[in-house]
């Protein structure tokens, strides 16, 4: 007659083992990696790069959603909703991660409790670039000209709310100046209007401004993270020139659905730190102008916390909201 903590050591030994089928097996199915953008943005091929190497890490099928709308709402409330199975995942970023829920006061999800954080993927420095009727040659000398005509300059955005938004908020709001700020729909109508003239600067992903900065389209005045950018060595940081302790970029990373199996994402932290620390992939990324950034499930819900907290801030300072 079996006792029963033979019973129960049987139990626990046939929910391991199905466990552990359930994990040898996945992915059985195609995962999904849903990208709140357009095609051909920092997230889109950072997120098509991802696929196309786990393809083969973890011997499945990924495969890259687009899910563009209400500065990437959209496609978190999907993956919010999705089942916790691991096959539905977002490229989070830090407009639907960070910013949003400051700005929209009936978001559909909520950033710390609908999702489960797998890794950061990388950071993507912002810079600050000018156009053609910006006279001043350096940050400095640009920022004595923003002061000494209080309303005359302006700076572009992708949106209200967007992030390069709250950067040039906190700029203007650390060093005291009077800006306009002129919303577009989208980084390009955005980059457009500052190389044409009809807005003054801008602040841009260096993946998005390298091509125009190179072209000699549009001029760096200043990188907005901590640290200088290796693609752009001789442009200074906001931090050592006008603003010490000055501190902005975009960043991107993975999360799944809140209640996804630990063991589902292990396996998948596993296997994307593997695939972001392929030489080839570094490298891939460095010429977009993105720095590989990994990090822990923990580090990372500790890190979408804190950018929280700094860009909840921004938009109360600047009495921002979406229109």
């Amino acid at each position: 007659m079996k006792t029963w903590k033979t019973r129960l050591a049987g139990g626990l030994l046939a929910t391991l083992c199905a466990a552990g089928t359930a994990l040898a097996a996945y992915p059985e199915k195609p995962v999904r990696l849903v990208v709140p953008y357009p095609p051909g943005g920092a997230s889109d091929t950072t997120a098509r790069l991802l696929a196309e190497k786990l393809n083969s890490v973890m011997g499945g099928t990924f495969v890259v959603e687009n899910r563009p709308g209400a500065n990437g709402n959209i496609a978190a409330d999907y993956v919010a909703k999705a089942a916790a199975d691991g096959y539905t995942l977002l490229v989070a970023n830090v407009g639907p991660n960070a910013i949003n829920q400051s700005i929209y006061p009936k978001l559909s999800y909520d950033v710390n409790k609908s999702f489960a954080p797998v890794t950061q993927l990388s950071t993507v420095p912002i810079v600050l670039v000018a156009g053609p009727q910006v006279q001043a040659k350096d940050i400095k000398a640009l920022v004595q000209d923003i002061k000494a005509a209080p309303g005359k300059y302006t700076f572009a955005s992708a949106g209200n709310g967007a992030s390069n938004h709250l950067v040039g908020e906190m700029f203007a709001q650390g060093l005291g100046l009077d800006m306009m700020h002129v919303p577009y729909q989208g980084d390009g109508p955005a980059m457009t209007d500052v190389m044409s003239g009809q807005v003054s600067m801008m602040f841009a992903t260096a993946v998005a401004a390298r091509t125009l900065v190179d072209g000699g389209k549009l001029r760096v005045m200043a990188v907005a993270t901590k640290d200088r950018v290796a693609s752009l060595p001789d442009a200074p940081t906001i931090d050592e020139t006008v603003l010490p302790g000055f501190d902005a970029s975009s960043w991107g990373g993975i999360v799944a659905p809140a209640g996804t199996p630990p063991e589902v994402i292990d396996a998948l932290h596993a296997a994307i730190g593997k695939v972001m620390n392929m030489p080839d992939v570094q490298e891939r990324m460095a010429g977009l102008g993105a720095i590989v950034v990994t990090s822990t499930p923990e580090e990372f819900a500790r890190y979408i916390r804190a950018e929280s907290e700094k860009w909840a801030a921004v938009v109360k300072a600047a009495d921002i909201a979406a229109r």
